[in-house]
């Protein structure tokens, strides 16, 4: 896997990107985290039969100049996914946009856990 995106002429880590895109969706209300909590995970896979999900959190690629993203989501429980998922791609989208100063072709958004209130 290359770490760096080559896009408008200008070479940017697969890191850089990711963080940008995190922090946008991590913004947006609803979204409990990018990815899988590494901890809750990890004892989760131990005290149960789950396996701890080896996807990355953001996957990004160049598809004619212009950026290609999915990224994966724990978000809680009681907002309508497809509202959520919504606000996730314009609030990534803008963010990659002001940012990086180029255009996001899409956002897949990967809804992988649900994350419950404490009672």
């Amino acid at each position: 896997m290359d770490s760096e995106l080559v896009i408008s002429g200008i070479g940017v880590s697969k890191n850089v990107v990711a963080t940008i895109v995190s922090l946008a969706a991590e913004r947006v209300e609803g979204v409990a985290s990018v990815g899988e909590n590494a901890i809750a995970s990890g004892l989760i896979s131990v005290f149960t039969a789950r396996p701890v999900s080896n996807e990355p959190a953001v996957e990004s690629e160049v598809v004619d100049d212009k950026l290609q993203l999915t990224l994966r989501l724990s978000v809680f429980y009681g907002y309508p996914f497809t509202k959520l998922a919504s606000d996730v791609r314009q609030a990534v989208a803008s963010a990659v946009n002001s940012q990086m100063g180029v255009d996001v072709a899409c956002v897949n958004v990967c809804i992988d856990n649900l994350v419950f209130p404490k009672e």
